[in-house]
């Protein structure tokens, strides 16, 4: 009997332990948040993305921006990644503090910081006149953001060429032709 109720008694501690412990945040794609928003609406959820466009500080001390979380993102085509459908991405609110630490967000010939972001995703925030976003509490730079640089595209440089030289020729041949029949 003793041990009955000891062993009932260390499951009852084990069950409080485990409902007290704090919920861990789920990871998820761009793609699986917005297909599925209503869902994570109100949860705590981890996206790993590049921040790019602008980082808007604003005056209440939070910075927002765009979390792409698309293939180009992980490795972009100029470092030889796939073309792979669209860019996908969702709206982010952090505090300006941490915004201020990060690298420059990313845009045409530069990869922004590649960040697993979490927070609290907010489907149609009444708050915010229905604004959709994740509010950030947690950043990790997985990549530092960096310049990229393309290179001359010489093929298309060749054929511009060829062309120019086809026409070229073809020009000499008409005029001369021309100056005969006269």
């Amino acid at each position: 009997m003793r041990i009955r109720v000891m062993l009932v008694a260390a499951m009852l501690v084990g069950a409080f332990v485990v409902l007290a412990a704090p919920a861990q945040a789920v990871t998820v794609s761009v793609v699986e948040l917005l297909e599925d928003a209503e869902v994570y609406a109100g949860q705590e959820v981890t996206v790993i993305g590049e921040l790019i466009g602008d980082y808007g500080f604003r005056s209440d001390g939070t910075m927002w921006t765009q979390l792409n979380g698309d293939s180009y993102a992980i490795r972009p085509i100029v470092d030889g990644g796939p073309l792979r459908g669209p860019n996908i991405g969702i709206g982010v609110r952090m505090p300006g503090e941490i915004g201020r630490q990060l690298d420059p967000p990313g845009r045409y010939r530069r990869l922004g910081p590649v960040v697993a972001l979490t927070g609290i995703w907010r489907y149609h925030d009444p708050g915010r006149q229905g604004e959709t976003y994740l509010d950030v509490v947690s950043v990790v730079v997985e990549a530092p953001g960096r310049n990229l640089s393309e290179g001359p595209n010489w093929p298309v440089y060749g054929a511009g060429f060829a062309l120019f030289a086809i026409a070229g020729v073809i020009g000499v041949v008409y005029r001369r032709e021309r100056d005969t029949l006269s």
